[in-house]
């Protein structure tokens, strides 16, 4: 194994030295508005919120389907927004994740987020989140999101 191949693919430094330090110069909080870019939001209720979106050119990976990246971002960042929906006053941060990958999503299909509270406390939340084909109902991932949530002092 060539390991400057692997560190030059990683840098995207491979023929021509275009460097991945170009990014570098975009705004902060790219991520999220990149991934989140024609998401819709068709359901809100309390411990629960389903969202839909057409998979973009953007997050598709070398395999021309959702990159598993970008459906972890979605897993974090709509199983974030769930715990608003029952009263937190934050989100809190990451503990876990796990996401199970179980079938690709590809351009143009239309997808389904739902993500659901499990248990919201005074110090940790456990959401569930499940990326489905829209057309089908067949499921694309199944994710778990385990937060801290800062509990408050009481001095």
């Amino acid at each position: 194994m060539d390991l400057e191949l692997v560190r030059k693919y990683l840098e995207k430094d491979i023929e021509g030295g275009q460097n991945a330090t170009t990014i570098d110069g975009l705004p902060n909080r790219f991520f999220e508005p990149f991934v989140m870019q024609g998401l819709r939001v068709d359901l809100v209720e309390p411990g629960r919120i389903i969202c839909s979106m057409n998979v973009p050119p953007r997050l598709l990976n070398t395999g021309n389907f959702l990159h598993g990246g970008a459906t972890a971002a979605l897993v974090d960042i709509v199983g974030s927004a769930v715990i608003f929906t029952v009263g937190a006053p934050l989100t809190g941060v990451s503990v876990e994740i796990n996401v199970s990958y179980l079938d690709a999503a590809y351009v143009g299909e239309e997808i389904e987020i739902e993500a659901k509270t499990l248990r919201v406390g005074k110090a940790i939340a456990v959401v569930s989140v499940e990326l489905r084909k829209k057309k089908t109902g067949k499921i694309i991932a199944q994710g778990r999101h385990t937060k801290y949530l800062a509990v408050s002092s009481k001095m």
